[in-house]
Formats: C-alpha cells, structure tokens, sequence
C-alpha cells in the first residue's frame, strides 16, 4: 500500500524552540551590554605588580573595577592598562580624575600599603571634576593630598633644597600645618621651586610678609649658659620641615597671595639678620695672619653683633710688589641705637666721627677649640691712626694689633731672650757645684762629727736614765718630810693654848706656827714644780732650762 503524504499548512511548533533561545541570547546580550560598566585606559611607565583579572580597581577600599588587559603603548614608551569599572563608578570618570597604584612603601609619611603585602597591589582611584573622558594618565606615586582637603597651595623658592623632599611637613607656632607637594628647578636653573599646601584653618595666616625657613636637623649653639640644641621635632630631623610665621597681629584678614612666590631663607637667624635694611661698607688691612677668619664671621662692637664679614681675599699691589688682604665688613647702623650730638650726622659721618675718638677694629679669637677669628670693634684712643689708603671705594676702619698677635710678640721676644742665655756654661757650673757637694757629703770629716755626735748621743742617754732614777727617790723623800712635819705640828699642838680646842690668836705661838705654814707651803709648790719640769726635760739639768720664749 503506497502511503500517502500530505503538505501541512500552518506554523510549526517546533520552531518555537530556537525563536525562543534567540530572543533569550538577545535579551541576555542586550543586558550584558546594557549593564556593564565604562572601559578606561590608563597609562604607567611600569606594569609593576598589575596582573590581569587579579589587580582590582578600588576607591576607599571597595572594589569598583579589574584590570582586564595590560599592553604597551604604540612607541613602548609607556605601559596601557585597561580596566573595566562597574556602572555606578561611570560617574567618576572625569578630567580631573587620578588614578596610582598602591605598593608598600616607606616615606616621610610613614609606612603605607602594608596590606597588598598578602593581597598584592592595586590601583587607586580619585574622582575629580571636569568634562567626561576614558584615557588617563596614572600617577607613579600616590598624591599627598585628596581633593577634599581644604587650604591654600603655595610656592616657594630657594637656592638648593637640602633635606627638602616630598611629603615634608610645614610647621605653624610647631604645629603640622601642612604638606610639601613636590619642587622642580627654575627656569634659570640656579634655584629650586617647592609647591607646597598649606592646610584649613591655617592658610588664613599666610599673607604676603608671611616668612618661611628651613626648619630641617639641629640648632647647635654654645654659649655663656651652656650648650643649646633646638629641632623643631623628630620628624623635622629626620625627614626634613619648612616652618613659617607672619608678622603682625594674627588676626588679620584673609589676603590674596594667589600668583605670588615665596623666599624659603636657611634658617630664623638669616631672616632676624635681614631685617636690618641699613648696611654701610668698610675695608680693613690687617698685620695679623687673618688665617681663620671666613666669610659670614661676625663684627662685634662691645661684645655685640654689628655687621659680618663678607669678602677676604689676597690683594697684589704691582707698584711695590707687596702683597695685602683686605677685609670688607658690612655694618648694620640700626642695631646701634644713637644718641646726642651723633644723631644729627649720617651713619658713615657718625662712624667717621667714632674714628677720630679713637674707634679701632682687630682680630680677636672666638673659639679656642675651633680657632675662628672675629672682628672687634672698640675705643682705643691712645693708637695712632693707621691707613693704608689702598685707592679702594669703600671707606677704611684703621686697625690695631689683636690680642693673639700682641702674645705671639711677646712669646717671641722671651723665646729671643731665652735663645741668649748660655746654658752651657750654667750646666758645667751647676755640675762642678754639685761635684764639690759630693765630695763634701762623702769626705772624712763629715764621717768623724757623725761618730762623734753617735758617742755625745750615748753619754746623754746615760746622763739622762741616772736622772730619771734618782728623780722618783727624790720625790719619795719629800712625801716622808711632809708627813714628818705634819707630825710635828699635831705635837706642838698639845703643848700649844687652847680655847676650846682652838689656838688662841694672841699666843706667840700662834704668829710662829702661821709663817711655819706659810713656808712650808711654798716649798711644797717649788718641789712640785721641780719635780713636773724634770719629768718633762730630764736633760735641763745639763742644758739648762729653755728661756720663756720657746716651747718646752
């Protein structure tokens, strides 16, 4: 039986099977595209530590992005990395938007990114302001500020930047007040411009007299009360610091400095030494060896800082064929306050008028550790007046010898005196005197008289010991005489007048007993004193008793 086959009319429901995987492929491509955030390239001299699909793209910590590929640039000269962010992060790419990655790293600062350590590293971003656009260029170090911070950005300029660096802090009355952002040379490439940012609320005292100065290492000075060391802090010292202080109250008004560069001086003293507008210009020439004294070396007046040295140089004067070292000082009047008839003159007139008074300059030592020499400025008005009168333009001080000069003449004259006395001859008659004294001590005679004084010695000796035997009999005796006397008188008691057992004043007997005792008591304290003197000078009976004047 031949089957029969007929055409169906109609849609088939077997088609609706890959209709509907389409419209799902659709749907799914559409929402993909529709939902997948910006693509933005971002360009670094190095790929150091960016890995595709591991190096996240953060801001504040959130995950907002990966890197998707990483290639260089068409002239290798740059690396371009491309990162896919989330749709909500679309916003953030605008004009003023960096981009950096963050490594560990140790800085001024401090310590950062110890946590990519176990995480690895990872690109930071900061939103800014600005037209739209995709194509960055990241920055190789992390910014030192965010763009939230609010203050005032500054410059300043300086002949060399010293310990200076990035991420330098300033300091207000030594208070962190904000941040050195970089530097970069000047145009003339003889000085240094630093970009600074000076933090809320403190921009508010910075104004156009406002003066800066490095605030780096130590203030080491000794002085009369001791040795002084001052650093503005730890991390000054370390690490470098800029600290600044505006003149006048401190509660002016804000002021416009936009537009205006900054001295950045070397230290508070070269600012305190500025402030003299005044200086006057003099030339001294020296006997002394100026070996010592350098440029920047102070000029006192009565123990008090006048001016500074500024130029010491060898002079060659091709008439006489002599050489000269003429020193020029700077004087700043205003540290000397005037007074009386000098205040109707100029301030060279004044000085001018000081020297016909006797003013004299000379070169005195200020250390004799490190044997730097000053400028001493003082009355002496009994010197002469000594020019040299060298043809220069500036007015000359006339000089006198200095102390160390005035010693070495001195040393120099004894040393000639010393160089004119004949040692040789004092030392052979110092030694034919010590010869005879040899001889002396070692001769004959001086041994009989120690022989002799030995056996003298000897017969004292004995003299002495019959002495000291015979002195306690002696002294036995008088105490038997005494009780042999008292004896008596207790006798001649009993034959005596008696009233009442008491000797009647009016016998004769009573007169004769009285001088008895009397006697008898004196020649007790003669035998007593006898006695005393011979236990402590036994040879007085030989040599006599001392006079009164001596010890006994």
């Amino acid at each position: 039986m031949t089957p029969v086959v007929r055409a169906r009319s109609g849609f088939s429901v077997v088609w609706l099977i890959p209709i509907l995987t389409a419209v799902i492929g659709a749907w799914l491509i559409f929402h993909t595209l529709t939902d997948r955030g910006p693509l933005v390239t971002i360009t670094f001299h190095t790929a150091d530590g960016i890995e595709v699909q591991k190096t996240r793209i953060k801001y504040k910590s959130l995950d907002i992005g990966v890197v998707e590929t990483v290639s260089f640039s068409a002239d290798f000269s740059r690396v371009e990395v491309r990162a896919r962010l989330n749709k909500e992060a679309a916003h953030f790419l605008r004009r003023d938007t960096r981009f950096w990655v963050v490594r560990p790293s140790l800085s001024v600062r401090g310590i950062s990114g110890l946590g990519t350590l176990l995480s690895g590293a990872y690109i930071e971003i900061e939103p800014g302001q600005g037209a739209a656009q995709t194509l960055f260029a990241g920055l190789e170090t992390p910014p030192v500020l965010n763009a939230e911070e609010t203050g005032k950005r500054i410059t300043l300029v300086s002949h060399r930047l010293g310990s200076i660096d990035r991420g330098s802090l300033l300091y207000y009355q030594g208070v962190v007040a904000g941040e050195v952002l970089g530097y970069e040379m000047a145009n003339d490439y003889r000085n240094v411009l630093i970009h600074a940012f000076v933090k809320a609320p403190f921009e508010r005292q910075v104004r156009s007299n406002t003066q800066f100065w490095n605030a780096s290492g130590i203030d080491l000075s000794l002085g009369p009360d001791g040795m002084r060391v001052k650093t503005e802090s730890m991390q000054a010292l370390l690490f470098g610091g800029i600290a600044f202080d505006t003149p006048g109250p401190p509660d002016a008004g804000v002021e416009d400095i936009s537009g205006l560069v900054f001295t950045l001086h070397e230290d508070l003293k070269s600012i305190q030494d500025q402030s003299y507008a005044s200086k006057l210009r003099f030339v001294m020439f020296f006997e002394d060896p100026v070996r010592g004294l350098n440029v920047g070396a102070p000029v006192e007046f009565k123990g008090i800082k006048v001016g500074s040295v500024i130029d010491v140089r060898l002079e060659h004067d091709e008439k006489n064929s002599a050489f000269r070292i003429p020193v020029v000082i700077e004087i700043e009047p205003e540290r000397i306050t005037e007074r009386g008839a000098l205040m109707k003159h100029s301030p060279l007139e004044a000085f001018q008028a000081l020297v016909k008074r006797g003013l004299r300059a000379r070169l005195q030592t200020g250390s004799l550790l490190t044997g730097q020499l000053y400028v001493d400025l003082d009355m002496h008005p009994k010197t002469p007046i000594r020019l040299v009168a060298a043809g220069r333009s500036e007015p000359e001080l006339p000089t006198i010898q200095g102390n160390v000069e005035q010693m070495t003449v001195t040393m120099r004259g004894v040393l000639e005196k010393l160089d004119k006395v004949d040692f040789a001859s004092i030392g052979k008659e110092l030694e034919g005197t010590l010869k005879g004294a040899n001889a002396f001590a070692n001769g004959k005679e001086i041994d009989g008289s120690l022989t002799d004084l030995s056996a003298s010695l000897v017969s004292m000796r004995s003299i002495l010991k019959k002495v000291d035997a015979r002195a306690e009999p002696l002294t036995e005796n008088l105490d038997k005489a005494l009780i042999a006397a008292r004896g008596a008188l207790e006798q001649s008691q009993t034959t005596m007048n008696l009233v009442d057992g008491v000797l009647d004043p009016e016998s004769p007997s009573h007169d004769s007993l009285m001088r008895l005792a009397r006697e008898l008591a004196t020649t007790a304290r003669s035998i007593r004193t006898l006695v005393d003197m011979l236990e402590r000078n036994p040879q007085s009976l030989i040599l006599g008793k001392k006079p009164a004047g001596e010890s006994q």
